[in-house]
């Protein structure tokens, strides 16, 4: 199995930016998918979105698409997710996921997702 840490996660003021780092260990990055979740005080945990094994291919849930970016590095066995104008809404404790495939983009339903990490908790000021 792999495991997945969390880091980034911090106190930032409405309109600012931030960079999520999920890294990997126990197994090569490449052979899984990644997605990343968030779950705010007495909500589900929310599909924010995923992106292939290779990095070529994304989707996001839609209140994020233009705000917030995925990208990969499988060398460093990291996955990032970059928040731009970040907004109050945006804050939870944000979850990376992982599931070994390299056929798909994983979707939004995290049974799909077979590990996951400890999570890291962003929080917007307003």
């Amino acid at each position: 199995q792999v495991q997945l840490v969390e880091s980034g996660g911090r106190l930032v003021q409405a309109g600012g930016s931030l960079r999520l780092s999920c890294a990997a260990s126990g197994r090569p990055l490449s052979r899984y998918a990644m997605g990343w979740f968030r779950q705010a005080p007495g909500k589900e945990r929310e599909f924010v979105g995923a992106i292939n094994w290779s990095g070529d291919r994304t989707n996001y849930e839609d209140s994020v698409k233009g705000r917030f970016t995925i990208s990969r590095d499988n060398a460093k066995n990291t996955v990032y997710l970059q928040m731009n104008s970040l907004k109050p809404e945006d804050t939870a404790v944000y979850y990376c996921a992982a599931v070994r495939t390299r056929t798909v983009v994983p979707g939004p339903s995290p049974r799909e997702y077979d590990n996951w990490g400890q999570g890291t908790q962003v929080t917007v000021s307003s």
